[in-house]
């Protein structure tokens, strides 16, 4: 039966009262108290100390020190004014206990409001530190478009400065090549001359020889004619236009009807969207689609943060379940985690949606065979893996 504390002291201002409790022989910091504003405990065994206060506190701001084997509690008065006699007088049993019950209860009550509000208080911190992450990788991504975009721009102004300087020498050639026709012509036009004024000085010399003359005219004229011939034109080039095919490859080697029909079924598959979704609409634009977080996932797991890459992608299919690429990257996230049976199972439907096999998806299902038959052989069933292979 616990000892009830008797010899404690009190005293008061208009504002305050001031108690003081000696515990002696026992250790006071292992006491429990226990305060409302019309009711206080202390429960330190073998001792009980349990007064019903005269008018209400303010627990909130009242105190407890705890030394010297002595609490001192300090209870401000909700109201200033001067009480008679620190516990209430003519409390019987039954009245206690009700004072105790709503003590307790008003207790609950509190400890009930203060765990909500630091569960919100807990919320708005989470909230505010994802939106700060979300500003961070925005500013980030932000940046590395900006540089993208710069050193897209410098990149281009160096293949018009190279197309300046081609066409710039392009010109040159060409009027270094007319200067040369036309010195070879004025040189022609010159010899001409020179071989008609020979003729007709050999003309008027040999009259009397008019066999011989006509002969002489006869050879004069041939050269003329040879030296009348026009010069060779110049070299050009003819440009011949093919039709434009998606796929490399030659079309006696192609299956046109399996390109066509995958080509059809990424054209479907870039228009298939969710957008019934509850948690899209707490997201920005940009985080609604599948390529941003596919992008997303992809810097995940370069940071070998493979469960965050993981949720990304699951979004992502969530949106657009008809993206092979999605599949074939949580595949290896699952992978890197040795979820084995999920990397299979994400593997076959990445191969299943890379469906006709053509030139244009090799590399995917590529991977997405090694994906499978590497899940395989660490979980030891080599005979599937041949069998899928």
């Amino acid at each position: 039966m616990p000892l009830h504390v008797s010899n404690y002291s009190w005293q008061q201002t208009s504002t305050a009262v001031f108690i003081s409790v000696p515990l002696r022989g026992v250790s006071v910091r292992d006491a429990d108290v226990f305060c409302t504003e019309n009711y206080l405990k202390v429960n330190c065994p073998p001792f009980l100390f349990e007064v019903f206060l005269y008018a209400p506190i303010d627990d909130e701001s009242s105190k407890a020190k705890i030394g010297n084997n002595t609490i001192v509690f300090t209870l401000r008065k909700k109201e200033a004014a001067m009480w008679e006699t620190l516990s209430l007088s003519g409390v019987d049993k039954e009245m206690m206990q009700r004072i105790r019950e709503k003590s307790i209860l008003q207790a609950q009550e509190r400890a009930k409001e203060a765990m909500e509000a630091k569960a919100v208080a807990r919320r708005e911190d989470q909230k505010y530190t994802l939106n700060v992450m979300m500003k961070i990788e925005e500013e980030e991504r932000k940046k590395i478009e900006d540089m993208k975009e710069n050193e897209r721009i410098k990149a281009t102004k160096e293949l018009e400065a190279w197309k300046e300087c081609q066409r710039k020498a392009e010109e040159l050639k060409i009027i270094q090549r007319e200067e040369k026709l036309y010195h070879q012509e004025k040189q022609m036009e010159e010899e001409r001359k020179k071989l008609k004024h020979k003729c007709l000085t050999g003309n008027s010399a040999s009259k009397n020889l008019a066999t011989k003359g006509r002969n002489s005219e006869n050879i004069f004229f041939e050269k003329l004619k040879e030296d009348s011939i026009p010069a060779p034109r110049s070299v050009g080039s003819i440009k011949i236009s093919f039709t434009p095919r998606v796929f490399p490859t030659a079309l006696r080697e192609s299956q046109v009807a399996e390109e066509e029909e995958w080509l059809h079924k990424q054209a479907e598959a870039q228009r298939a969207m969710n957008t019934d979704i509850p948690e899209l609409c707490d997201l920005k634009e940009e985080e609604k689609n599948p390529e941003w977080l596919k992008d997303k996932g992809n810097k995940l797991f370069a940071t070998e943060n493979y469960l965050a890459a993981i949720n990304a992608y699951n979004l992502a299919i969530r949106l657009n379940n008809k993206i092979p690429l999605l599949y074939l990257n949580r595949a290896a996230c699952h992978l890197k985690l040795k979820n084995l049976h999920k990397a299979i199972e994400d593997s076959s439907k990445a191969l299943e949606i890379l469906t006709p096999p053509v030139a244009d998806n090799a590399n995917a299902r590529m991977k997405a065979h090694i994906r499978r038959g590497t899940a395989f052989c660490q979980l030891e069933l080599y005979v599937e893996v041949f069998s899928c292979s």
